[in-house]
């Protein structure tokens, strides 16, 4: 696990500009020093290419330095991942002429793109972004992998294209500007992330997950050719039993774990107490000699800590277990340095509670297994449910004419008929609201700010693009049922939000995090299990069958809690003042872009316990502190909360 960084420039102008360019690249590789504090390395070739590099060491310690090149040093490359499966490619390789100097899979990339060309991506099983300059077409060649586990950012002109692992190694060069993407606030408002390419920093893009990019450097202007070499399949109607599903199932899973336990360090596995990380856990001790390693955070308010469940299920395999408590003292003091290694705002309250178990897990191993990626493959949350109950049942409610719905969902809204709790219940379903799907799924279940929200902040309309990269994704798999709609799309939006969360909170501690649930030979899988098998009763039916090889039942299905903070608790405590000051403030961007008795009258109505405005105030909280940070390069960060004797 490393980082990467590197640009190309269509003129260097002379040894001069050479140094100059150098110097850059060393502040770039510099900027992203926790992800490889190992070591650093350098290549540059008089074309206008400049690749840099810095390394996490896991595989092959002494000789798998970066850059690398081939044989002939044609061809090098910087690279930031691992390709489980390199060891059964390399002796195809070899066969075919190659000759391996490491043990390293940096070495089987390079030495496939000779063999394969972009072809070679097909082969590999892992997490992956790399830059690959090919000497002999004068071609630099990037990739990323399959689910996006591993970030690449990248900004272009016709004379300048510049990546990174983060966004901060591309804001070091001296021509890429931290400007804000105006565009980008409507959709971070309401989802907290951006669903396309776009960043909420001007002209700063990434790379698609399962995409390529390919760059001439022959003189003419810089334009990247972007192309998809995979996509999450459709899945199709296959003919078996649900026990044959469940034990193929079961294989595939050891198979998973198996190939990410590839490591010549330290080792361990992020254990919350729920399903996915229970079973990535007891897989794990199946396969290895000796204790297994875990690690867990949790808060002092019981209720929304899982550490006793962690606890419980360490003793239950018999592992050797940690854990970290966090205060609201902590959780905030950390969360403006956070937000900077995220490079944009922090979509959700666990990433800062990620980023304590991972410091914690770095003072033992250098690498984490996690449980990532279960509940959008099989059908974990509980949205899944609801929709497609909705979905069955509007045909019926459409039957009714048009101002009968209308004047049922104004009825509900203001009835005083209607308790509180039978408003706010009906008003989760078509009776209360509008029965589009983005009412029903996207405002119902994952917006902080829905558009009609936004408009009142905001004091004007953020327009239709509001879950437009959403809907692409939506839209594009019409015809299949509901559930795999669902599915899809938010492996596509929420789960690469949640994949950039697990590496750049990680990779802040200088510890790799990988996801055996997400090889994409299991995504196949899953996109094929039918229906019936997520979702029967409760979700992820098939993998609790699935699981009883491995855990008891006082696991499989103990309550879900899905990583909670005490954030809403917490916002409301007196101790919060200093964070709805920093919200308030005067010539800031929240100032300009909202109005400022709408939001004042928002942090009251939370404080006050008149409404639940929790996940609003972090969104724009988390705006604000970006923000200060890195648009205004702010870096006398004062704590937000200053911390408790």
């Amino acid at each position: 696990m490393c980082g990467i960084a590197g640009f190309v420039v269509s003129q260097v102008n002379g040894l001069a500009g050479r140094e100059a360019n150098e110097t850059v690249l060393a502040r770039m590789t510099g900027a992203i020093a926790h992800r490889g504090p190992d070591g650093e390395g350098f290549y540059t070739h008089p074309s206008g290419v400049f690749l840099g590099h810095r390394r996490l060491s896991i595989i092959d310690v002494a000789t798998g330095g970066q850059p690398m090149a081939n044989e002939e040093q044609t061809r090098w490359i910087v690279y930031n991942g691992e390709i489980f499966n390199h060891d059964s490619i390399r002796p195809e390789l070899e066969r075919a002429g190659h000759r391996y100097r490491t043990r390293c899979d940096t070495e089987t990339i390079l030495h496939g793109w000779e063999e394969y060309g972009v072809r070679s991506l097909e082969r590999y099983r892992g997490m992956f972004a790399f830059a690959l300059w090919d000497g002999p077409s004068q071609t630099l060649f990037c990739a990323r992998d399959r689910l996006g586990i591993k970030p690449f950012y990248y900004y272009q002109t016709s004379k300048l294209f510049v990546f990174g692992s983060e966004i901060k190694a591309l804001l070091e060069h001296p021509d890429v500007a931290a400007d804000l993407n105006e565009g980008a606030i409507a959709e971070y408002l309401a989802l907290g992330y951006n669903c396309g390419e776009e960043t909420l920093y001007k002209n700063i893009r990434r790379l698609p997950a399962g995409h390529w990019l390919r760059l001439r450097v022959d003189g003419g202007p810089l334009e990247p050719e972007i192309i998809s070499y995979w996509d999450v399949p459709a899945g199709e109607e296959i003919s078996r039993s649900d026990a044959d599903w469940i034990t193929e199932l079961r294989q595939r899973l050891e198979e998973t774990v198996r190939m990410r336990l590839m490591s010549d360090v330290p080792l361990g596995v992020f254990l919350s107490g729920g399903l996915d990380s229970s079973l990535i856990t007891a897989i794990t001790r199946t396969l290895v000699k000796g204790p297994v390693q875990t690690f867990s955070v949790g808060y002092g308010e019981s209720q929304y800590s899982e550490l006793s469940e962690a606890a419980e299920t360490s003793r239950v395999l018999g592992t050797e277990h940690h854990e970290v408590r966090v205060s609201m003292a902590d959780f905030f003091g950390e969360l403006p340095k956070l937000i900077r290694h995220e490079d944009e705002p922090i979509c959700w309250p666990s990433s800062v509670s990620l980023y304590f178990v991972s410091r914690l897990a770095a003072e033992r191993v250098k690498v984490v297994l996690t449980g990532e990626g279960a509940d959008e493959l099989f059908a974990g949350y509980e949205r899944y449910r609801y929709y497609t109950m909705f979905s069955r049942m509007l045909p019926y409610w459409r039957m009714l004419p048009a101002p009968v719905r209308g004047g049922l969902n104004g009825w509900v809204q203001n009835s005083m008929l209607l308790s509180a709790a039978a408003r706010r219940k009906l008003g989760h379903t078509f009776v209360g609201r509008p029965d589009t799907f983005e009412s029903l799924y996207l405002e119902n279940f994952l917006c902080a700010f829905s558009r009609g929200q936004q408009t009142g902040l905001r004091g004007a309309d953020p327009g239709e693009d509001v879950y437009k990269g959403y809907l692409r994704y939506w839209n594009s798999r019409q015809g299949q049922p509901t559930l795999q709609r669902l599915l899809y799309a938010d492996q596509k939006t929420y789960l690469a939000e949640l994949l950039m969360k697990q590496d750049q909170m990680s990779m802040a501690c200088s510890i790799e995090s990988r996801v055996p649930l997400l090889d994409h030979h299991l995504v196949e899988f899953a996109a094929s299990v039918p229906g019936h098998l997520k979702l029967r009763g409760k979700g992820k039916y098939i993998m609790k069958q699935a699981a009883s090889a491995w855990l008891p039942d006082s696991v499989i299905y103990r309550k879900k809690k899905g990583f909670p903070t005490p954030l809403r608790a917490w916002l409301r405590d007196p101790a919060a003042a200093p964070l709805y000051e920093r919200l308030l403030r005067p010539n800031t961007l929240l100032a300009e872009y909202t109005r400022p008795e709408a939001l004042r009258a928002l942090c009251d109505r939370h404080r006050n316990g008149v409404e639940d405005a929790t996940d609003r105030i972090w969104r724009l909280l988390n705006l604000q502190i970006w923000a200060d940070s890195l648009l205004n390069r702010d870096r006398a960060e004062t704590p937000l909360l200053a911390a408790k004797p």
